[in-house]
């Protein structure tokens, strides 16, 4: 996959950081190298190669290519440098029969051999952990995770009877995601309430806002849509562009009606607007505003836990409900918004059980698509895509990690603080330090040693 999604320039034509030209000239550097890029891949790529690395690899590399074909030449079409252009044109179509030969090779060659091989084994398993710093053991963390993904789902009925007690909490949320924009307005009803959800963090004083400079929301690039539901694509810590993007993945024109239906369900307006905050406010995009801003190293800025970032932005959508978005409109929305948060957060943590049971286990990606589908009420389309990411994702586990450490860093810190204490200023000062591992972070900001290693609640299990 590393590979098949190597010919990346979107930053080029996404990012005015040099004049155009300028840009384009690094784009056909790029692009020149295709060849050798792709050779190296039949060289280095091992004879037998897990199915989802492959089916998911030649996805990318046709979406790489119809973005090349597509929307690069669209975004260029302006310029008048003939001469740069025809250079452009002639390395953009090499680059372009480069991803549509690879993507035949790995059909032709790769496919027929393939197998389910794509677990990493616990021994492994364990060194990831110890990346993020985590001592506790693959199957207590799996222990852990089911414990509280019962307890989720028992809040998940209590919250669906708020809205109508006759019904079984599954057919309440299914019946709000009938509640959803077209495959046309997707992105004109993303962004109506962007703003709003970013004015809610000033009214209520729940974070500091470095910048005014607000994210720009579009559809995701077609190369990228394989594996990504929706993401924040912001400038690296060094670069003086500020332009951020939010990107939604829409419905592709060849799915089935029904495929169409089951992924705009997914994008329902309660759901919608906590994968906003998730993405952009408080989440990832006010993130990157205080890494930006933060006065740590240069080491530290480039440097980032998964389990930190992704455990931010995931905390904060229960976050932003426990700090009452929704309840200014009236009981029941608020309660569609907990059910959304509350589905996202279920689909989290079949991530965490998924994740650790499928590379210690030997659970298949049918068994994880039903595990989606049966412990956090997700259609078929959608739960695969979940169950094949977990394939060469392992990490994804960190979304539920993540959160669970942070909310106990922050009743640790709450404790600690006393009288002093306010929500903005736990926020800011957990976002002060750049990404680090929650873990560490602890050790800087709790000053109880005898707490630093408590990272999750003991009284759960």
């Amino acid at each position: 996959m590393t590979y098949a999604g190597v010919i990346d320039v979107n930053i080029y034509i996404s990012r005015d950081f040099a004049p155009i030209e300028d840009r384009i000239r690094s784009i056909i550097a790029i692009e020149k190298k295709s060849p050798e890029i792709f050779s190296a891949a039949r060289n280095n790529l091992a004879e037998i190669l897990p199915l989802p690395y492959i089916t998911t690899a030649i996805s990318i590399a046709q979406g790489s290519a119809d973005f090349l074909s597509k929307d690069l030449i669209e975004a260029l079409k302006d310029v008048k440098n003939e001469a740069l252009m025809a250079e452009f044109n002639n390395a953009n179509n090499l680059a372009i029969k480069e991803l549509n030969d690879y993507a035949e090779y790995l059909e032709q060659k790769k496919l027929p051999k393939a197998n389910d091989s794509f677990s990493l084994g616990r021994n492994l398993y364990v060194k990831m952990l110890e990346q993020e710093m985590i001592s506790m053991t693959p199957e207590e963390i799996l222990e852990y995770g089911k414990a509280m993904l019962k307890q989720e789902q028992q809040l998940f009925g209590e919250t669906a009877k708020l809205i109508d007690q006759s019904k079984k909490a599954i057919d309440v949320f299914k019946d709000i995601q009938k509640d959803h924009p077209t495959a046309v307005s997707l992105i004109p009803d993303t962004e109506k309430n962007t703003e709003a959800i970013r004015q809610f963090l000033i009214d209520n004083d729940i974070v500091t806002i470095p910048s005014e400079v607000r994210v720009i929301i579009k559809e995701t690039p077609q190369y990228a849509r394989a594996t990504s539901f929706a993401s924040m694509d912001t400038p690296g810590p060094f670069e003086k562009s500020k332009q951020a993007y939010y990107y939604i993945t829409p419905v592709e024109d060849s799915w089935s009606e029904d495929q169409k239906e089951e992924w705009l369900s997914a994008f329902n307006f309660y759901t919608t607007d906590v994968v906003t905050i998730h993405e952009a406010y408080p989440g990832h995009y006010v993130q990157f505003l205080h890494v930006n801003a933060s006065p740590v190293s240069k080491l530290q800025k480039i440097l980032g836990s998964y389990a930190f970032s992704e455990g931010w932005a995931h905390y904060t959508e229960q976050m932003m409900v426990e700090e009452g978005f929704g309840k200014n409109i009236d009981e029941i929305t608020a309660a569609k918004y907990k059910l959304a948060t509350l589905d996202e957060s279920l689909l989290r943590y079949c991530r965490l059980c998924v994740s650790i049971m499928m590379h210690t286990q030997g659970m298949t990606v049918e068994e994880g698509t039903q595990f989606f589908m049966d412990n956090c009420y997700y259609e078929r389309k959608p739960a695969e895509s979940e169950a094949m990411r977990g394939t060469y994702d392992p990490g994804y586990l960190y979304y539920t990690l993540g959160k669970l450490m942070l909310l106990k860093l922050r009743e640790d810190y709450k404790v600690q603080e006393g009288s002093n204490y306010s929500l903005k200023n736990f926020h800011d000062t957990v976002l002060k330090y750049g990404s680090p591992p929650i873990p560490l972070l602890r050790e800087i900001i709790l000053s109880d040693k005898n707490t630093w290693k408590e990272i999750l609640w003991k009284e759960i299990l």
